[in-house]
């Protein structure tokens, strides 16, 4: 089921490949970060041509809450413990730029914004250090936050912080509106086509399943980067999470809420509807996460007895060791390619800075934030972070391998909606599923970087557990670092 913003997405008129035009700049994904991109680019007379691999805005744009703030939980300390405060200072500037520019372009598109405080809170005794620190990084940056006792909210808390004014909006409206302003200004936008592969020469060529497409630089927006250049999937964390939105819930709440402490949690209401999230976790790594959805209704539910279940989504969103985007050039890309990744569950805001900063690394004159941003050392505790991600990945490929090989698959055909890996017939692993009565077998090794893929018994897909590629039932590619699905066995 997809989010309400998905379900009630409004349609966009959309364009084909010309293979034989030179643009100035390709992007590499449909969402808020290459759309505005396109945009900043379109407006400075510059050629553009965005590819989307499936819909715009039907991935991490549109499978999230709506909500836009530069409170942003427990992120400000987690930034500030992992670097410095010059990059928390800098990182408050691009997401207060990034959040200006959003509630601007939306007032002159005509999308409504409702204008909402932003909480974070606590509900444990350890929570409430976590508060203070918060507190004491974001009034450093400049938020004016101001520390809250008794909440007025349906379960008990030990302490938040709220910041005034913030904002949630639809964001597929917003998507539909950036895409009628890209292509007002001569650009195109491309759905159903995946990028496979560029090549950083004299012009660029960006391959994909469909034609190829040459421009003078590529700028790749995707959740994680579908180009292995510079090794970033292993220098990110990807992470899924959970929401739900309710019909008939009494008492709702007048702000947005977001937990310091676990399990994760966030709460507001979009219109008439309580919009519940969280129970965040690594990818592929969760025994059933129907019981994780499970238990976010049963949290919700048992706090505002009178709602009613209408959507249940997830979405997927990539985390940095120092909690800092990753935006700007890619190495061995000879200057011609550009990445944007790592929003950490803020892609809201980070989805404009990244994009001003993409802009402002091709045309100049950058914001003192981007220099800051781009100039920031890697500190010893990041480093470790980034050791413990990869570690983390070594222990889930291994333990794939052993157990995949270790399962010999019996005749019957699992049960609908499950899955499982293991030996059938040959040596090299295979998954097995039944969905909607059909019984797909299909390789178990993801062809990003060979890690053994595990069942999502609620979206009925596989999932690797190394960098994050998922994929349909079928083997097809849904995101992640993949650019190719699991092969068809049997």
């Amino acid at each position: 089921m997809p989010s309400p913003w998905l379900d009630a997405a409004p349609d966009v008129t959309t364009d084909r490949i010309d293979p034989e035009t030179l643009y100035d700049d390709v992007i590499v994904g449909g969402g808020l970060t290459g759309l505005v991109t396109a945009l900043l680019f379109a407006r400075r007379g510059h050629r553009v041509a965005v590819l989307e691999a499936r819909s715009v805005g039907s991935v991490a744009s549109g499978s999230g809450t709506a909500s836009m703030s530069l409170l942003q939980g427990k992120q400000l300390q987690r930034i500030r413990t992992n670097t410095y405060q010059s990059v928390v200072d800098a990182y408050v500037a691009g997401n207060r730029a990034g959040f200006d520019w959003m509630v601007d372009y939306l007032d002159e598109a005509g999308v409504e914004v409702e204008r909402r405080d932003a909480f974070s809170y606590a509900t444990t005794r350890g929570g409430i250090a976590t508060v203070d620190d918060e507190y004491l990084v974001a009034r450093k940056a400049g938020l004016p936050v101001v520390k809250e006792f008794g909440l007025d909210l349906p379960f008990g808390t030990t302490g938040g912080l709220r910041l005034p004014e913030q904002a949630q909006f639809d964001p597929m409206q917003a998507i539909a509106a950036l895409v009628a302003d890209v292509r007002a200004l001569g650009g195109i936008v491309v759905e159903g086509v995946r990028v496979t592969g560029v090549d950083a020469s004299s012009p660029a060529v960006t391959h994909s399943d469909g034609p190829d497409v040459r421009s003078r630089r590529v700028h790749v927006t995707t959740g994680s980067p579908v180009l292995d250049r510079g090794l970033y999937f292993a220098k990110l964390r990807s992470e899924r999470s959970y929401g739900l939105a309710f019909d008939g819930a009494d008492d709702l709440p007048d702000g947005m809420y977001q937990a310091v402490d676990g399990p994760t949690r966030s709460f507001s209401a979009v219109g008439d509807r309580l919009v519940t999230g969280g129970n965040r976790h690594p990818v592929g790594r969760a025994s059933s996460t129907t019981a994780l959805v499970d238990d976010l209704v049963d949290w919700t539910t048992r706090h505002w007895p009178g709602a009613r279940l209408t959507h249940s989504w997830s979405g997927q969103d990539y985390g940095t060791p120092h909690h800092v985007p990753f935006v700007g050039w890619l190495p061995r890309g000879r200057g011609r390619i550009y990445l944007a990744t790592g929003y950490e569950h803020w892609g809201l805001t980070n989805a404009v800075q990244a994009a001003m900063t993409l802009v402002s690394d091709v045309l100049g004159d950058p914001q003192p934030w981007m220099t800051t941003l781009h100039k920031r050392v890697t500190t010893p505790i990041a480093i470790a972070s980034g050791i413990g991600i990869n570690a983390a990945d070594a222990w889930w490929a291994a333990k794939g391998w052993a157990g995949a090989m270790s399962n010999r698959l019996v005749a019957v055909a699992p049960a609908e909606g499950q899955g499982e890996v293991g030996r059938s017939g040959g040596f090299a692993p295979v998954a097995r599923s039944t969905v909607d009565g059909e019984v797909c077998t299909v390789s178990a090794i993801c062809p990003h970087l060979v890690g053994i893929v595990a069942w999502n018994d609620s979206e009925r897909s596989w999932d690797c557990p190394l960098h994050g590629s998922r994929f349909a039932a079928d083997g097809s590619v849904l995101e992640g670092p993949a650019t190719r699905g699991l092969r068809r066995r049997g």
